[in-house]
């Protein structure tokens, strides 16, 4: 089987080399520097020549305030780069992987309370910003296109490689005294190792359609940096604090948890409790 890993140079591509690396399988990773999955004939071109089996798409749009100003740019990575994967996987019959995002949902607080365990996978969707619609369309994209398909939601997703919250907070605690971190967002975070893991499971099981995963328990972006100091000994004030002191471009969801009830049930996946993820991440990165 050879494997194509698009966006193999971000934060979820990079772990899926590392993963792919250690397997005994013929896999070939393509930067979006590289591919790009936008340009419908080059993209065909590309595919053509390398004939691979399954695609994994971790090519995204992810500039989550920027999107607001760049919507073309946005829709054209998350939802027109989608549909050009997923009409060649159709057409060739070859499966694809792609992942989203808990931004597709409105994550009213509300919901907190109707889906104490997390939007489940068939909840409706209503995203509120720009971000969130583009991975949207790509979703709509890939439901509607014929093709055999893993579509698999991520909530703040974390990981050794890239930027993410983690390496922010690490670098925040070692400059300043105090920090002020939300409070008011709920959700928990997803780690890269674990996702590309339990990715891999379904993949064996010959999973498809649309599943949710994240880490188990629910946190605050407060109640996370907390946890990120006191695991790695870091002595610094975290000062909880509303969204509304730090306004951003685009509308943030105060509610992003999402339901792994469904995933739990397939054979091998193992899912991981946010605070047991965050340790073996921090460990990752001393590494």
């Amino acid at each position: 089987m050879r494997i194509l890993v698009t966006g193999g140079n971000g934060q979820l591509g990079s772990e899926w080399v590392y993963f792919l690396n250690k397997q005994a399988v013929e896999f070939i990773a393509l930067p979006s520097s590289d591919f790009d999955l936008t340009d419908h004939p080059d993209a065909r071109r590309v595919l053509g020549n390398l004939k691979p089996d399954l695609i994994i798409n971790c090519a995204a749009y992810t500039k989550v305030d920027q999107a607001e100003e760049e919507r073309e740019k946005a829709f054209a990575v998350n939802a027109d780069g989608v549909k050009n994967l997923a009409d060649y996987c159709a057409e060739k019959n070859i499966k694809l992987i792609h992942y989203s995002t808990d931004y597709v949902f409105p994550g009213d607080l509300k919901d907190r309370e109707q889906f104490p365990g997390g939007y489940p996978e068939n909840h409706p969707t209503n995203p509120i910003n720009v971000y969130g619609e583009s991975k949207r369309q790509g979703e709509l994209y890939l439901e509607n296109s014929g093709c055999d398909f893993l579509l698999i939601r991520v909530s703040w997703l974390c990981g050794r490689f890239g930027n993410n919250f983690v390496k922010t907070m690490l670098k925040l605690g070692e400059e300043r005294d105090v920090l002020k971190v939300v409070s008011d967002q709920f959700g928990s975070p997803t780690f890269a190792h674990n996702v590309v893991e339990n990715t891999w499971k379904l993949i064996q099981e010959k999973e498809s359609g649309i599943f949710h995963l994240s880490s188990t328990g629910e946190t605050s972006w407060y109640e996370f940096a907390k946890e990120i100091f006191s695991q790695q000994g870091i002595e610094v004030g975290v000062k909880a604090v509303d969204s509304s002191e730090f306004p951003t471009k685009a509308k943030r969801p105060a509610f992003s948890l999402l339901s792994t009830q469904k995933i739990a049930n397939i054979p091998g996946v193992l899912l991981i409790n946010w605070k047991e993820g965050l340790k073996t991440m921090l460990a990752d990165i001393q590494k």
